[in-house]
C-alpha cells in the first residue's frame, strides 16, 4: 500500500555515482597541491633572500589573484565548458609548482603564486558547480558534506606535511609533489560530464544578478562573517596564546578544521533528513536553512571561549566549538545557495560563495590586528564573538516579528 510519505518523499537516489567518484580525483589533487605549498612557499621565499614582508606577499598575491578570478570563471564556463575550464585550472595550479622546483627567483615565486591563485579559484568555482550537478537534489546537503570530507582530509594533512617535508627533504620535493598532485587530476577529466558549454546562461544567471539577489547575498554575507573569524584565528591565535603554551596553538589549529569537517557532515545529514520528510521537500530546503542561525551562534560561542587565551583547555575547547559551528555554516550556506538558483547559475552561486569565503578571511585578518593593538587579544576575541552573534539578527528578527503577529491574531 502506498502511503502519503511515499508520495511526498523523493526516491532515495544513489549518492556515490561513478561521475562523482571520478570527480573526487581532481578534488583530492587540488586540495593536496594547494595546501602542501601554502606555508612552504613563504618559507622558500625567505630562504631565497626575501625580507619577511616580501615573503608574506606570496600569500597576498595568491589570495588577491583568487578573488579576482572568481567572478570571471562563470563566464569562462559558459563559453568553453566546465571540463575545459577545469583543465585550465589544474594546469595553472600544477605547472607553476614544477617551475618553482628549479628556480628560487623572487619575481618568479610571486608570479607563480598569482597564477596558482587564479587556478585555484577556477577549480573552486567550476569544480563546485560541476560537483553539485552530480549530487541528487534531495541529498545535496549530505553530498556537499561528503565533498567537504574528501577535500578536507588531504588539506588538513597537507598543510603541516608541506612544512615538515621542506624542513627534512628540502623544497624541491614539496614543489614537485604539489605540481604532480594537481596535474594528476587531468587524467580524470575525460570521464567527467561538461565537455561543451554549460546550460546556456543569461544575464539573469551571471555574477551581477547573483550580487543583486537577496536570497543569495544574505547567506553569503552571514557566511562571510564566520570566515572573518577563521582568518582571525588562523592568523592571530598562535600570537595570542604564546605566553601560555606554544603547543596549544598548534593543537587548536588542528582541532578547528577537523571539527569543521564534522560540522559539515552533521549539517548535511540532518538538513537532508528534515527537508525530505513529508511536506518538507518542495524545491526549498527548510531543514538546512533552520541550522544556519545555530551554526553561526555556535561559532560565536567558540570565539568567546577562545578569549580565555591563558587557559589551554579553553583554547582547545573554543577551537572545537568554533570549528563545529563554522562547518555547519559552511554546509548550510552552500546548500541553500545552490537550491535557490537554476543549474545554469550554479557557477555564479559558487563564485559568490567563494568570494564570501576569501573576502571574509582577508578582512578579518586585516581588521583584527588593529583592534587587538588597542584592546589586547582577549577583549578583541570577545568583541568578535559579539559581532558574530549580532550578524544573525537580520535572519532572526523577521521570524520573531511573524511569531508575535501570529500570537496577537490568535
Amino acid at each position: 500500500m502506498t502511503t502519503l510519505a511515499d508520495v511526498a518523499a523523493p526516491a532515495r537516489a544513489r549518492l556515490l555515482t561513478r561521475p562523482l567518484m571520478v570527480r573526487f580525483v581532481s578534488v583530492i589533487g587540488t586540495a593536496t597541491s594547494f595546501y602542501l605549498m601554502l606555508s612552504a612557499v613563504p618559507l622558500y621565499a625567505r630562504s631565497a633572500g626575501a625580507s619577511t614582508g616580501l615573503a608574506g606577499l606570496t600569500t597576498t598575491a595568491l589570495t588577491l589573484s583568487s578573488v579576482a578570478a572568481y567572478p570571471v570563471t562563470p563566464r569562462l564556463m559558459a563559453r568553453y565548458g566546465t571540463r575545459a575550464v577545469l583543465a585550465g585550472g589544474l594546469l595553472a595550479l600544477g605547472l607553476p609548482a614544477l617551475a618553482l622546483a628549479v628556480t628560487a627567483n623572487i619575481g618568479l615565486i610571486l608570479a607563480a603564486c598569482v597564477v596558482r591563485g587564479a587556478g585555484f579559484a577556477v577549480l573552486c568555482v567550476a569544480g563546485g558547480a560541476l560537483t553539485v550537478s552530480l549530487i541528487p537534489a534531495h541529498r545535496r546537503g549530505e553530498g556537499l558534506a561528503l565533498v567537504g570530507l574528501v577535500s578536507g582530509v588531504p588539506s588538513v594533512a597537507a598543510l603541516p606535511l608541506g612544512v615538515w617535508l621542506a624542513g627534512h627533504l628540502g623544497y624541491r620535493p614539496v614543489f614537485a609533489a604539489g605540481g604532480l598532485a594537481a596535474l594528476a587530476g587531468l587524467a580524470s577529466l575525460p570521464w567527467l560530464p561538461g565537455a561543451g558549454p554549460v546550460t546556456r546562461a543569461t544575464k539573469a544567471d551571471g555574477m551581477l544578478a547573483a550580487l543583486r539577489n537577496p536570497a543569495l547575498v544574505r547567506p553569503a554575507a552571514l557566511f562571510s562573517a564566520t570566515t572573518m573569524a577563521v582568518g582571525i584565528i588562523v592568523t592571530f591565535l598562535p600570537l595570542a596564546v604564546t605566553r601560555a603554551d606554544a603547543n596549544v596553538a598548534a593543537l587548536a589549529l588542528l582541532v578547528q578544521p577537523a571539527a569543521a569537517i564534522a560540522g559539515r557532515w552533521l549539517a548535511g545529514r540532518r538538513g537532508d533528513r528534515s527537508s525530505n520528510r513529508p511536506g518538507g521537500w518542495q524545491g526549498t530546503r527548510r531543514g538546512s536553512a533552520a541550522l544556519l542561525v545555530p551554526g553561526v551562534l555556535a561559532a560565536a560561542a567558540g570565539v568567546l571561549i577562545l578569549s580565555l587565551t591563558a587557559v589551554p583547555g579553553a583554547v582547545i575547547a573554543g577551537a572545537a566549538v568554533f570549528g563545529l559551528g563554522f562547518g555547519v555554516t559552511q554546509n548550510v550556506t552552500q546548500t541553500v545557495m545552490y537550491d535557490r538558483v537554476p543549474e545554469s547559475a550554479y557557477g555564479a552561486s559558487s563564485a559568490l560563495w567563494n568570494l564570501a569565503y576569501d573576502g571574509g578571511m582577508g578582512l578579518g585578518a586585516a581588521g583584527f590586528g588593529v583592534l587587538a593593538l588597542h584592546t589586547g587579544y582577549p577583549v578583541a576575541f570577545v568583541l568578535v564573538a559579539a559581532i558574530l552573534a549580532a550578524a544573525v539578527l537580520p535572519a532572526v528578527l523577521p521570524a520573531v516579528t511573524r511569531a508575535r503577529a501570529a500570537a496577537r491574531s490568535d
